[in-house]
């Protein structure tokens, strides 16, 4: 096992009702920018419990916040909390937004020429408005971690950035949120997390049978309740457990002493970038394609992920991981995810380009 450090500061408020704690978590005599997405929330309720918990507070709204959220809108909301003088941000949806939310978090006292640069060239953040979220779709694990990605138009460009200074204060995570959401985005965050955990898990051995079987168990969940969730959309418990799931995904505890790869999500942003396909539909193509390539140098940690998650038997060689990636990939049809470029009109050139 590899030497680490693990820290997460972040407070959790999970279950039924929980957004009405926002009252008590959301710091009071300050002004507060919420910031969101198309508008669903407005259609499910959650904004009107929302500002239920905020009554009397000072209390600025920026919709519009895009999937794969776009730099020049999200400076939009910068220029906006700057006027306001906001002393806290409150992130409302999915990771889309709460990445936005954190970009905007770092921006607002960013005293550089231009606050891209904290993603395009390493830019130091030396400060951040502190945050909070209220999750709505789970997919990113971003409500647990102090990770963002952000792309920009005018460069076709996908990036990401990472600081201590952008963890949420809290996350409230209420599953009954997520009763509303299309069937195309809850296949989007199971598929989302299940890279996750491969990102962190199908490397190669470090003697960590206590990460191994972390990562194990959530996969086997993913497959279990992901499908479940699929059936029984307005099921508290399918809902809940993929909530949980997601947000334990990304949250680094997994991620303790082991090697990591993140090679499936880099081709991803390039793919999300150039051709505009959901984060997730671009982890479903690349991931297997990217499994079969590595095979020989993941041998073990593959070998094992068929037996433990895929339950497969027979002797350990290729033919067990290319049946183990197989069934991955069968599993990604089954909740509804295309697995190949062609499929989604991106021709074959695309694997030139992105590389």
């Amino acid at each position: 096992m590899q030497n680490f450090t693990f820290h997460n500061p972040v407070k959790v408020v999970f279950g039924r009702g929980s957004i009405a704690e926002l009252v008590d978590l959301v710091p009071r005599d300050v002004r507060v920018l919420m910031t969101y997405g198309g508008g669903s929330i407005k259609r499910n309720g959650v904004y009107d419990e929302i500002k239920a918990a905020l009554r009397g507070r000072t209390l600025r709204e920026f919709g519009g916040i895009e999937p794969n959220p776009r730099y020049e809108t999200l400076m939009r909301a910068v220029a906006l909390a700057r006027r306001e003088r906001v002393k806290f941000l409150l992130a409302v949806g999915g990771g889309s937004v709460l990445d936005g939310t954190k970009f905007i978090a770092a921006a607002i006292p960013f005293k550089g020429r231009d606050p891209w640069d904290i993603l395009g060239a390493d830019a130091e953040v030396a400060a951040a408005v502190p945050l909070g979220c209220v999750i709505t779709l789970p997919a990113t694990g971003s409500e647990m971690n102090g990770f963002a990605v952000i792309s920009r138009d005018s460069t076709q460009e996908k990036l990401a950035f990472a600081s201590p200074l952008v963890y949420p204060r809290f996350s409230v995570l209420d599953p009954v949120t997520t009763f509303t959401l299309p069937k195309r985005q809850v296949t989007n965050g199971i598929v989302d997390a299940f890279a996750h955990v491969m990102e962190q898990y199908a490397t190669y051995d470090a003697d960590s049978p206590l990460q191994d079987r972390q990562a194990e168990a959530l996969l086997v969940t993913l497959m279990e309740e992901g499908p479940r969730t699929l059936r029984s959309p307005q099921s508290y418990e399918a809902r809940a457990n993929l909530v949980w799931c997601a947000t334990q995904a990304l949250n680094g505890l997994i991620a303790c002493g082991v090697p990591q790869d993140w090679a499936t999500h880099m081709i991803g942003h390039e793919l999300t970038a150039l051709y505009g396909i959901d984060h997730a539909q671009s982890l479903a193509v690349v991931m297997p394609a990217l499994l079969k390539h590595q095979r020989r140098r993941k041998r073990a940690k593959l070998i094992r992920y068929a037996r433990r998650v895929m339950h497969l038997t027979g002797p350990a060689g290729d033919a067990l991981i290319l049946k183990a990636i197989d069934r991955t990939e069968r599993f990604f049809r089954a909740v509804g995810m295309k697995t190949r470029l062609s499929e989604y009109g991106i021709p074959e050139e695309a694997a030139e380009i992105v590389a």
